[in-house]
């Protein structure tokens, strides 16, 4: 088969790809295969290929989203897989290894992490892991900080940023994320009829407010500090009592370390909101999962700056860098950035176009309505309280006060 040009893969060709391109099935032909997609069949095509003992993923990454026939940067899949490749080495295998990437076909074929589950729907289920917060948070001290100029050679590291330059996704992120939830100008905002005065009240013509998003959008598109995941929510975590695995990461860029910090922080709170809200409406919501949301959310963010002050400490050598107040200072920044960014997190897929299962799931529409009003106050009050907070606790605690007010 002629690999020379581009073209899509499908079930057939694709198991022959596998084969031409990497010996993990050795001895086997193309034929001895089994294959299944298992993406959404929207952007990229993800196919789950097995000789019956083991198995590998293949994706790759499309030239358009097929429902809009919009084009899409396919130099995106590589960037991920250089991402998984320096990720992984970092991290100590948090995430998929790599087996082969092409960059004519843009399909990598990486490790198989079926034996973990999406924390998305696991949280869903109300399934309680109780290393996640240990777990996330070494993955982020181990992957933000040693990619940014306190650490690497500065041409190096320069070098890295211009390898990692990702336009087609940030514009993605910085229309969906940091735009469209304060400033609808594609009309692609989605909320029912009987919470437009509220949106528009509390977001299209909350002055203060856009410009505090205002800041954290320049700041998105012009602090290159840190190699993000760049899309680093519940979805992207795969996880089971053993560990976690980290993946997906085609929103790949050079960008502030508390956008990724904020999305695990934000992401959570969506069903540590839905689970309250269910507790007290109709006394189905899950006390014992609550608290350890509560737990974790608190946990997460407090572990965060305790590992990543410690790695800071073991890594960065650069005299100016070790002084205290500079140390201190660029630290409060990354924690301010990393509420403001679970605020903006929060927000887009409250009222954005690309929601969250743990909203689009609630049946009841004024419960849905309810649930949609808290949320979106508590990213308001996140994004202006974001250099207040010092503690995960009086973050959880302004949660919970927010909580408070908007039931009563």
């Amino acid at each position: 088969m002629d690999y020379s040009k581009y073209f899509d893969l499908d079930l057939e060709n694709a198991k022959k790809y596998v084969v031409d391109h990497t010996d993990f099935f050795k001895n086997k032909k193309a034929d001895d295969l089994h294959i299944k997609e298992i993406s959404d069949g929207n952007i990229n095509h993800v196919y789950r290929v097995d000789n019956g003992q083991k198995s590998l993923i293949l994706k790759q990454t499309g030239k358009t989203i097929r429902t809009s026939g919009n084009p899409l940067d396919q130099h995106r899949g590589h960037i991920e897989e250089r991402c998984l490749e320096i990720q992984r080495k970092l991290s100590g295998g948090q995430v998929p290894e790599v087996y082969d990437y092409n960059e004519t076909m843009h399909v990598i074929l990486m490790e198989d992490v079926s034996a973990f589950k999406n924390l998305r729907y696991e949280l869903k289920e109300e399934h309680i892991y109780s290393d996640l917060d240990e777990q996330i948070t070494d993955f982020m001290a181990n992957v933000l900080l040693p990619t940014t100029d306190l650490v690497m050679d500065s041409k190096e590291k320069k070098k890295l940023a211009e390898d990692f330059v990702n336009p087609g996704t940030c514009r993605i992120t910085e229309d969906l994320v940091l735009t469209e939830p304060y400033y609808d100008y594609n009309s692609r905002n989605v909320f029912d009829k009987s919470l437009t005065h509220f949106v528009e009240q509390n977001l299209y013509e909350n002055s203060i407010l856009k410009a505090n998003v205002g800041e954290l959008r320049n700041n998105f598109m012009n602090n290159a500090q840190a190699l993000l995941h760049g899309d680093l929510h519940s979805g992207s975590i795969f996880i089971n009592d053993s560990g976690i695995k980290v993946f997906d990461s085609e929103f790949a860029f050079y960008g502030p370390m508390g956008y990724d910090i904020g999305n695990v922080v934000g992401n959570l709170i969506f069903p540590y909101v839905v689970q309250k809200v269910y507790l007290i409406k109709n006394g189905k919501g899950n006390q014992k999962f609550i608290n350890w949301l509560h737990n974790t959310i608190r946990s997460i963010f407090d572990k965060s700056f305790a590992k990543m002050t410690a790695k800071y400490n073991e890594i960065v050598k650069f005299p100016f860098y070790q002084e205290r107040s500079f140390k201190n200072k660029y630290l409060n920044a990354v924690k301010a950035d990393t509420l403001g960014y679970a605020g903006t997190e929060i927000i887009r897929r409250t009222v954005g176009d690309s929601k969250v299962i743990e909203i689009t799931s609630i049946e009841n529409q004024d419960m849905q309505n309810l649930v949609m009003k808290i949320l979106v106050k508590i990213g308001i009050q996140l994004i202006l309280n974001r250099k207040v907070y010092s503690r995960g606790s009086e973050v959880i605690k302004d949660v919970d006060n927010i909580f408070d007010q908007m039931m009563n």
